[in-house]
């Protein structure tokens, strides 16, 4: 019985295998049969080649270093600043009332309809990168922060006036551990959000290093190989921070009880 349940599990955790080794497989055939004459259908191999010299000569490492430390540097001050807008949204029915329609103008406008404005106050350097990822850490942040501290339980509150709570020991020994939950997921969102944003920031503010400017280089020189390979190192990069903030999450959650969604 263990045995069938320890194979029926690996077939589990496999089985998003099925469909990238698929791809590889389709790719792979279409490219060595001669199913198109395109000059732009590379192989795999010649995509392996490309990412072997692009590792072994640093190139890789210096662009994906120059995207992460902008990719970081934008989630850290936009999840700062998130946490405390939306602690006072979320606190705070007069401050509420005066930032919160504004806010919900802003939260409306296209991330990416700020990169004029942002490009003319800040120029296309890595500051101007660092605010535009800023704000796309910004929003989720604000919104799932507030929306946990507005639908904290009313019989946790009710605890908390029986045993007379000040307005301070409420906040923090009751609302902000029930809160949890949704900021972890704003949190999350948030990681999600600033490393997408990292490839339009460079796409679109195209001064120095990263990952997306390897992309450019390779598509203005008609190098799929190195569009290719550099899609691939987005989609695995993505796939790490989307697992490093599963794991702080699941950490959180045992660490304040908190049942795993």
């Amino acid at each position: 019985m263990s045995t069938t349940f320890a194979v029926s599990g690996a077939s589990r955790r496999y089985r998003g295998w099925v469909l990238p080794l698929a791809a590889i497989a389709v790719w792979w055939l279409a490219s060595n049969q001669g199913w198109s004459q395109s000059g732009l259908l590379v192989s795999p191999e010649k995509v392996a080649a490309t990412a072997w010299e692009q590792l072994s000569s640093g190139k890789f490492w210096r662009a994906i270093s120059a995207s992460l430390a902008r990719n970081l540097s934008g989630f850290f001050i936009g999840t700062a600043l998130g946490l405390g807008l939306g602690c006072l949204l979320g606190l705070s029915r007069v401050f509420e009332r005066l930032v919160g329609p504004s806010f919900n103008t802003f939260k409306q406008i296209s991330l990416f309809a700020w990169i004029p404005l942002i490009s003319v106050w800040f120029g296309l350097g890595d500051v101007a990168k660092v605010v535009f990822l800023s704000l796309a850490a910004l929003v989720p942040v604000v919104v799932n922060t507030c929306d946990g501290l507005r639908n904290v339980p009313p019989n946790l509150l009710e605890v908390a006036r029986v045993y007379r709570f000040t307005r301070g020991q409420t906040i923090v020994g009751v609302m902000l551990p029930a809160a949890l939950p949704s900021i972890f997921t704003g949190l999350y969102l948030a990681l999600v959000y600033s490393w997408l944003a990292t490839i339009g920031a460079e796409y679109l503010l195209v001064s120095g290093e990263g990952i997306g400017n390897t992309l450019i280089d390779g598509s203005e020189h008609f190098m799929m190989d190195l569009v290719l390979f550099g899609m691939v190192a987005i989609g695995l990069v993505g796939w790490c921070l989307n697992a490093l903030a599963r794991v702080f999450e699941r950490r959180m959650q045992r660490l304040y009880g908190i049942a795993p969604r």
